[in-house]
């Protein structure tokens, strides 16, 4: 079956929902997703959105600019951190405006908090910049827009999991999608498409992300052979529930929670005696593990699941219950443990994809180093790579992307339909995604999904994880090309139609599978330490070399390099000094 629209926006998030919000304003927009929308992961989001308000203290938008370009450890396009910075303020005002519950001061402003890696006068001492509905924020970003959209009556196929991009040439008509409900293919034709399909932390074992991000959207680029940019840069946030991965928001830290090691000390006076707790992610990340390498984790025996403890009991319970509510309850549901009598057991956890599908400030997808793009496909959010979060994204900004850069694609979408035709597909545009189904559920007997999947994700764990080396990483490229030859046998055990989830997690593993080749592949291939990508034998950032974007091409079972050059235009590289 073909469906028709101007615009098909793969992905249901706060990307998608504030483009399709914008787009619909101007042309027939749908939203094509895999989860019902509320269940998107923006919901998971807790702490807070950036933006220089200066409600609580004296702030700029280019102290915040600084900020990113800065905690990206400068692989950050800066023309596009300005812009970040720039319309933040103008968003969050936006989203009040629309019926975003923000914390309030007692003189009714929107209330701000701090973050890691924020600051004031260029680094100078941290800065309240974080506006937040208490540790719901994303939760209430997708109630806000999913309202707005039904009200904007844009189409909503709920359940659908994308399976193939339409292509002519380097033009962009659309998507095929398998109906969950149904089990039947349906092609999206489309003057645009959008993805906003998230991230993809499934790739590690121990991850805050939902069991949905997949990488659904950069692995279908990857196979029509656009190259996928940074994708060495992963992001562990610090703060995850030992053993779990769940989320601990840095607005515990924020709030004034403190990291301690065994012997109760607060070890990030040792590391990063300016911004203490609320250093960059990246930095408290290897903080943690470098004490538990060091024996001084809580259980002391050097072994890659100790932990430390986050100890927020002094902040009291009125503070943990009014303005981290879902972290206390997610404390004692998970640990049994109230915040308010006793420290959190913490350890970094695969939180964030700083790589993606290249654009530019548009959203729209570029495939080569020199900008050329694709007609009528866009991206946005953590699918994305504009690049404003670099080799290290600072807490908040990421729903400051999805806001800013879904708002601003959306837009553009809107004034490109106008100028074109509606493109001309067939049922033969699905062959490819209609083979790959008919081959999962042919009937044969193969192996199980399910054990390939834990494999690729303990050795993404363990090989190119928080600290990376030559031997590791080629180890794993090796174990995940291996992976995806022994893919290819697998078969699903359901072999019903309606609501088959065993087919929806073969695809998925399918992409997770590609992304982790390609991340395992650009991590080898960059030899020095930036950011979250943290080499022990190449310990040095080198700008003379590796001050590029990288752009890793998926071709067949081997994975190709060009690059980008990155825009330094504002401020130029110093050496990071916290």
């Amino acid at each position: 079956m073909i469906h028709q629209f101007d615009t098909v926006i793969v992905g249901s998030g706060g990307a998608g929902l504030y483009a399709a919000l914008e787009a619909s304003s101007r042309c027939r927009t749908a939203v094509l997703s895999k989860l019902y929308p509320i269940r998107s992961h923006t919901g998971a989001a807790q702490g807070g959105i950036s933006a220089a308000l200066g409600n609580v203290e004296e702030d700029k938008p280019e102290w915040h600019a600084f900020d990113t370009v800065k905690g990206g450890d400068y692989l950050v396009d800066q023309q596009a951190a300005k812009i970040l910075a720039e319309e933040a303020v103008r968003a969050v005002y936006d989203l009040e405006n629309r019926g975003l519950p923000f914390n309030r001061t007692p003189e009714g402003r929107i209330d701000q908090r701090r973050f890691g890696g924020h600051t004031r006068n260029f680094g100078e001492a941290p800065v309240r910049r974080a506006c937040f509905a208490a540790d719901r924020t994303g939760h209430m970003i997708l109630q806000t827009l999913y309202q707005q959209c039904i009200k904007n009556k844009v189409a909503f196929f709920d359940e659908y999991q994308v399976v193939d991009l339409i292509m002519d040439g380097n033009t962009c008509k659309g998507v095929v999608a398998v109906q969950l409900s149904t089990g039947e293919l349906r092609i999206l034709a489309a003057k645009a498409v959008l993805f906003a399909t998230g991230g993809f932390g499934r790739i590690y074992k121990i991850t805050s992300n939902a069991f949905a991000n997949t990488g659904d959207g950069p692995a279908v680029c990857a196979r029509q052979g656009i190259p996928l940019q940074d994708m060495e840069f992963f992001q562990f946030h610090p703060t995850g529930i030992m053993g779990l991965g769940i989320l601990i928001s840095e607005a515990v830290r924020g709030e004034g929670g403190i990291l301690r090691n065994r012997d109760g000390e607060r070890f990030m006076e040792r590391y990063t005696p300016t911004l203490l707790d609320l250093a960059p992610r990246d930095i408290v990340s290897r903080a943690i593990m470098t004490e538990v390498r060091a024996g001084k984790g809580i259980r002391g025996d050097r072994k890659i699941d100790d932990y430390v403890h986050l100890d927020a009991t002094h902040l009291g319970k009125e503070t943990l219950l009014t303005k981290l509510p879902d972290i206390t309850s997610f404390c004692k549901t998970y640990l049994g443990i109230d915040p308010a009598d006793a420290p959190i057991p913490v350890l970094p956890t695969a939180h964030y994809a700083m790589g993606g599908i290249p654009t530019d400030t548009h959203g729209r997808v570029v495939r080569d180093g020199n900008g050329t793009v694709v007609h009528g496909l866009y991206a946005a959010g953590e699918c994305a790579c504009v690049s404003v979060h670099g080799a290290n994204r600072l807490g908040t900004n990421s729903l400051l992307d999805l806001v800013v850069f879904g708002r601003r694609a959306g837009q553009h979408i809107g004034e490109y339909v106008k100028q074109i035709d509606a493109p001309k597909v067939s049922e033969a545009d699905g062959d490819f995604a209609r083979q790959w189904i008919a081959r999962l559920t042919d009937g044969k007997s193969g192996p199980h999904g399910g054990h390939i999947r834990e494999e690729m994700q303990t050795v993404m764990m363990e090989k190119v994880g928080i600290y990376r080396n030559a031997g590791d990483m080629q180890a794993a490229v090796n174990a995940i090309q291996e992976l995806r030859a022994r893919y290819q046998s697998v078969r699903v055990q359901d072999t019903s139609k309606h609501f088959n989830t065993d087919l929806l997690e073969i695809i998925e593993l399918g992409n997770l599978l590609d992304i982790s080749l390609i991340t395992a592949a650009a991590a080898l291939n960059r030899q020095e330490s930036r950011g979250a990508h943290s080499r022990e034998d190449f310990p040095d950032r080198n700008d003379g070399q590796w001050l590029k974007h990288s752009l890793a091409a998926l071709q067949d079972d081997h994975v190709t390099i060009g690059y980008k050059p990155v825009d330094v235009s504002i401020w130029k590289p110093k050496p990071r000094a916290y």
